[in-house]
C-alpha cells in the first residue's frame, strides 16, 4: 500500500532533531524523498543515514534558513537531487526566554529572522517549482504561544503570532494554484527545545511544573504526535484543509 506521501519531494527545515526529526522519519516512512535542511549538519547527516538504512530516501543539506543566499542554494540543491519540492515543512525555529524589559533589539531581530524570515525565504524559494509541478502542501510550525501568552516570552509569542498569519495569508494567495498552507501548533512537547523552555521559565519564576503542565494539557506531548499532525496537513488526507491552525496541545488552548 503506498504511503501518504508516496513519491513526494519533502523539505523539512529544522528536520534533524526533535519534532523536525520525528517528521523527517515519518515523512520518509510514508514514501517521501526527504530533504533535511538544518544548521546542524552532523545531526542531519546522521538522521539521513538512519532513514536510508531503514529503506527510506533522505539527504541532508546544511543551511541557516534565516539567510537568503543559503536558503536559495539549499533549495536549488534539493531540486537538483530530487526534483521540484511538493511538500515543505517550515519547522526550523528556536526560542528566547527573557523578561521583556531585558530583551535586546539584537535578540528581537535574530529570533524574528530564525522563526519568521526563514518561512518567508523557504516558501519563496520553493513556490515557483511547486506551482510548476502542479501544486503542493506547505506546513508551518506555529505554537500555542501564538494565542496563549506566557510571561517572559513576549518576543517568542510575537514570532509565533506572525507564523500563524503567514500560513493563512499564503493559503489565500496561492489556493487557486493548488497550494495549501497550514500551521501546526504544538503545546509543551518532550524535545530538547521544549524541555529547555520549561527549565528556563521555571528559573524565571513561571510555574511550568509537572503539575501545571498536567493541569493545562494533561501531560507533556511527544514529538511523534506532532509529526503525525504535520503528516496529515502535508498529505492529501487534508486536501480541503487550507489556512488552518491545527493545535496539537491536548486541550491547552481549549481551557
Amino acid at each position: 500500500m503506498p504511503g501518504k506521501l508516496q513519491d513526494k519531494v519533502a523539505i523539512v527545515s529544522g528536520g534533524a532533531t526533535g519534532m523536525g526529526g520525528a517528521s523527517s522519519r515519518l515523512f520518509a516512512a510514508e514514501g517521501a524523498k526527504v530533504a533535511i535542511v538544518d544548521l546542524n549538519g552532523e545531526a542531519a547527516s546522521s538522521l539521513a543515514a538512519e532513514i536510508r538504512a531503514a529503506g527510506g530516501v533522505a539527504e541532508a543539506f546544511v543551511a541557516d534558513v534565516s539567510d537568503e543566499a543559503q536558503v536559495i542554494a539549499a533549495v536549488k540543491a534539493v531540486e537538483e537531487r530530487f526534483g521540484p519540492v511538493t511538500v515543505l515543512f517550515n519547522h526550523a525555529g528556536t526560542i528566547v526566554i527573557k523578561p521583556f524589559l531585558e530583551t535586546t533589539v539584537q535578540e528581537w531581530d535574530w529570533l524574528h529572522a530564525v522563526n519568521v524570515r526563514s518561512m518567508f525565504l523557504m516558501t519563496r524559494a520553493v513556490l515557483p517549482g511547486m506551482i510548476a509541478a502542479g501544486g503542493g502542501s506547505i506546513v508551518c510550525t506555529s505554537s500555542i504561544s501564538a494565542v496563549a501568552a506566557t510571561p517572559m516570552e513576549v518576543l517568542y509569542d510575537t514570532t509565533k503570532g506572525a507564523c500563524h498569519m503567514f500560513a493563512r495569508a499564503i493559503a489565500v494567495e496561492f489556493r487557486d494554484q493548488n497550494i495549501r498552507c497550514n500551521a501546526v501548533c504544538p503545546g509543551f512537547i518532550r524535545t530538547p527545545h521544549g524541555l529547555r523552555e520549561v527549565a528556563d521559565l521555571q528559573r524565571l519564576g513561571v510555574d511550568v511544573s509537572d503539575a501545571a503542565i498536567a493541569a493545562q494539557q494533561g501531560r507533556i506531548g511527544e514529538p511523534e504526535e506532532v509529526a503525525k499532525a504535520a503528516l496529515f496537513l502535508a498529505s492529501e488526507d487534508a486536501s480541503f484543509v487550507n489556512g488552518v491552525q491545527l493545535f496539537v496541545d491536548n486541550g491547552f488552548t481549549a481551557i
